[in-house]
């Protein structure tokens, strides 16, 4: 999660990007946190430093996108981001909707980066830039140590991690003019 944050917020940063928003998870979900905390890291590796105010309260639905979407593209234009990030793909497509609802082309004026990778994503119009997850291979590795458990093996303590990636589709771009 924190290496993808990072990995989502530095493509931002490469297109030029330098108002970034971000929509965070639940405060309880430890992805989220750590999605927060690649995003902070990118932002200081990219000499950026952290607008506070372009980071607003949301989680990992559609509806809560529209809402942090609405909030963040609503101020005037020189205060609002060229960018979001968003916690996961419908909170992403959420964002999008809010952008088309208030007249903000998706990514003439405004790129979106959402999480996970969903089927979703590649099927959005414009197809959404992500972070891919493996998720068939979390699952595989959660139902491998739920067996291990039930059958009285020894289960390693920790977290398990795996890579994830990023996938560019057509929801980003370099800053235009319009965004600036």
């Amino acid at each position: 999660n924190w290496n993808g944050g990072v990995e989502a917020t530095q493509h931002l940063i490469g297109l030029g990007h330098r108002r970034i928003g971000f929509i965070q998870g639940p405060p309880e979900s430890v992805p989220a946190t750590e999605r927060m905390q690649g995003y902070v890291s990118a932002l200081h590796m990219g000499g950026l430093t952290l607008d506070s105010s372009l980071v607003v309260e949301g989680g990992y639905t559609h509806e809560l996108g529209l809402e942090a979407g609405r909030t963040l593209l609503s101020r005037p234009a020189e205060e609002r981001p060229t960018a979001i990030f968003a916690p996961c793909d419908p909170a992403a497509m959420g964002v999008c909707e809010a952008a088309r609802q208030l007249g903000i082309q998706v990514p003439g004026e405004l790129s979106v980066v959402g999480f996970d990778d969903t089927i979703l994503a590649g099927l959005a119009v414009p197809g959404l830039t992500t972070v891919h997850q493996p998720l068939h291979r979390m699952g595989a590795a959660a139902v491998r140590r739920l067996l291990d458990i039930a059958a009285g093996r020894p289960v390693e303590s920790g977290h398990v991690r795996l890579a994830t990636r990023l996938v560019i589709r057509h929801s980003t771009a370099p800053v235009g003019p319009i965004a600036g």
